[in-house]
């Protein structure tokens, strides 16, 4: 048997996947268990305060059609695979920092991830049988390994690099917002009128504050506080900038201050704070414009100079060495 296994390449080949695939059902069912016996834990810790025999009402908001990424997880959960993470908090905060604010935006990338780090070993073990190439054991250990692991981690790397780009534009249009802000408030608008009027302004040069400033015009609304709104746009756009400025409503609301003042000041500031991000920018160019002279640009000055003198050496020295 191991002879036969030894010689026929299909048959190796679909030893190892059968290997790889038992490995990686045992690690992720033991995983699954643990995470359903710490979400039973969590459930029944949060349940222990409430009070027995409680009502619950029904939610007055229309319920929103179920997209096709929702059916898909609930037809898989339903299934008996459980796609809640152990870190949802966490996960959940780097969702909406990345402008996925869907509820069941977590369980989609735990269920993108499972998917890839199963998908993209098998595309691995496709091309090599497309290609007709029967690599030895260990180059074929170490490619599923590096695929499955670019599967684990390409959907964090997408993640972020969209969370950096959002809070990115965020930072950029903050500044703009904020003087249209100070001339809302000066001219006698309150604070839930000039939320509304600057996200108006700006929904078509900057969407993305402008779906935010939105957000807490509808909360307020709602009836939630400013303090509560405020905070909750703070930590739904996770910029600093907008973090303090937050803080600071939140405190001029307290102790009585004038928040036009309060916006004066602050509007300042971010301008002054701009321009020095330009400034920086400006001042990193040199910088990164001595890397392609250096590599590109200085060895081929070096050739031209040199070339001369090198071709000069060897005419006078080519004769001396065949005379001799």
């Amino acid at each position: 048997m191991l002879n036969l296994v030894a010689e026929n390449a299909v048959l190796r080949v679909l030893l190892l996947v059968l290997l790889f695939a038992a490995v990686a059902a045992g690690i992720y069912f033991a995983s699954q268990a643990m995470t359903a016996r710490q979400f039973v834990r969590r459930r029944l810790q949060e349940a222990a305060p409430s009070s027995p025999g409680g009502t619950t009402l029904g939610s007055l908001r229309v319920e929103r059609t179920e997209s096709a990424w929702l059916k898909l997880v609930n037809t898989i959960e339903q299934r008996g695979l459980s796609l809640v993470d152990t870190k949802d908090a966490s996960l959940r905060q780097k969702m909406v920092a990345a402008g996925y604010t869907a509820p069941h935006a977590p369980r989609v990338y735990t269920l993108v991830r499972l998917v890839l780090v199963i998908g993209l070993p098998c595309l691995a073990l496709v091309f090599f049988w497309m290609t007709g190439s029967s690599p030895s054991m260990l180059k074929l250990y170490f490619s599923l390994v590096i695929a499955a692991a670019l599967g684990l981690y390409i959907p964090n790397i997408f993640v972020r690099a969209k969370a950096d780009r959002r809070q990115r534009a965020l930072t950029n249009a903050f500044p703009d917002a904020l003087d249209l802000m100070l001339v809302c408030v000066e001219a006698g608008l309150g604070l839930e009128a000039s939320f509304s009027r600057v996200g108006m302004e700006m929904t078509s040069s900057h969407p993305l504050l402008a779906e935010q400033f939105g957000a807490v015009v509808l909360e307020l609304r709602a009836g939630r506080s400013h303090e509560d709104a405020l905070r909750r746009l703070a930590d739904r756009a996770g910029v600093d900038d907008i973090r303090a400025f937050c803080t600071l409503l939140i405190q001029s609301t307290k102790l009585g201050s004038s928040i036009s003042q309060t916006l004066r000041t602050y509007a300042s500031e971010m301008r002054e704070k701009r321009r020095m991000r330009a400034e920086e920018k400006a001042h990193r160019l040199p910088v990164l414009i001595s890397i392609p002279l250096v590599a590109c640009m200085l060895p081929v000055m070096i050739g031209v100079l040199m070339l001369p003198a090198v071709i000069r050496v060897v005419r006078s020295m080519l004769p001396a060495f065949h005379g001799g």
